[in-house]
């Protein structure tokens, strides 16, 4: 039997309108992309999402590089957790408006990533974000993760929906008991799921750190990395730290982090506190850097300390005299 021919069509690059990547979290999660979370069971990637999830649906972000206007919808696909004994209950202890959050009903028909109802969901709840939690859960019978042609149709039809309705979509997967292999191939099943996805961030215990958390961009299509994140799980539930210094080369490999760069800052500030009322930013730039401790972590101590700033004949100071009261 002869194969249908497949009619050319051809659309010129002059036709198309250029278009900003808007992000829900940048650089982290964009919107209209698809973003895999990864990591080993029981480090926390479901417990970052569901904070971010309970925040956002009331219009807040977890830290100022989410800029939320207001409250937006979401999806929250688990197929690892029950809906009334535990995640709702989490989300409540989030502090979650769980009016804004929806899950699609599998007691008829196991939901799968080529789903229709997706689809109609993020139409009729206008979902600015949908979260599928774990990844291997949502394949569809039959479907094999490890072939990368059924991965990448997989993936392909999810990113193109993403685009469609600018909503951001997150798969929360497992990573797989490689040690030492690079991230990209620790992720569970084909390297295609990494490969389609745009933003790719590693959840992680800190050796030595039993309550903390770390967050690691391990690929970024869209823009520069950003910088690791932590956060922590205490008793009386999730606290978001923020910067944290660590590789995900670190974070893999059990390898305790070299000594925190911001308390390394702040310790630096301190020190010079001691001998001086004020110096040039210059100068304390230069030290720091000397130390190997970036401007962008030195701009975090100072903001900590509440070290404030004055020009004097157009050279900027930093005021120590406060960090010596305390």
């Amino acid at each position: 039997m002869e194969e249908q021919k497949t009619e050319l069509k051809l659309i010129r690059m002059s036709e198309i309108e250029s278009q900003e990547i808007e992000w829900l979290w940048y650089p982290f999660i964009p919107y209209g992309k698809l973003t895999i979370i990864q990591g080993d069971p029981g480090d926390g990637k479901t417990t970052l999402v569901l904070n971010i999830a309970a925040k956002l649906s009331n219009g807040i972000g977890i830290d100022e590089a989410m800029q939320i206007s207001e409250p937006i919808n979401i999806i929250y696909q688990t197929a690892e957790d029950g809906l009334a004994d535990t995640v709702k209950p989490r989300l409540e202890a989030a502090g979650a408006d769980c009016e804004k959050i929806a899950v699609i009903d599998e007691s008829e028909k196991s939901l799968s990533m080529v789903d229709e109802r997706l689809e109609e969901a993020i139409i009729k709840t206008n979902a600015q974000l949908l979260i599928l939690d774990p990844i291997q859960a949502y394949l569809g019978g039959g479907m094999d993760m490890n072939r990368a042609n059924e991965a990448r149709d997989m993936t392909k039809k999810l990113g193109l929906l993403a685009e469609k309705y600018k909503c951001a979509i997150v798969l929360i997967g497992h990573m797989n008991k490689a040690a030492g292999n690079k991230a990209a191939y620790r992720g569970m099943g084909s390297i295609d799921f990494f490969a389609v996805a745009r933003s790719v961030l590693l959840v992680g215990r800190v050796e030595g750190q039993a309550n903390i958390r770390a967050v690691v961009q391990i690929k970024n299509n869209l823009a520069p990395f950003g910088h690791p994140k932590a956060f922590e799980l205490e008793e009386t539930g999730f606290v978001w730290l923020g910067d944290y210094e660590i590789s995900a080369d670190e974070l893999l490999g059990g390898l305790a982090p070299k000594a925190n760069k911001l308390e390394q800052a702040k310790q630096l500030l301190r020190e010079l506190a001691k001998t001086n009322n004020a110096m040039q930013s210059r100068e304390i730039f230069n030290l720091a850097d000397e130390q190997g401790v970036s401007k962008r972590t030195l701009e975090n101590a100072k903001k900590e300390l509440k070290i404030k700033a004055k020009k004097i004949n157009n050279l900027w100071y930093w005021e120590l005299d406060n960090i010596k009261a305390k």
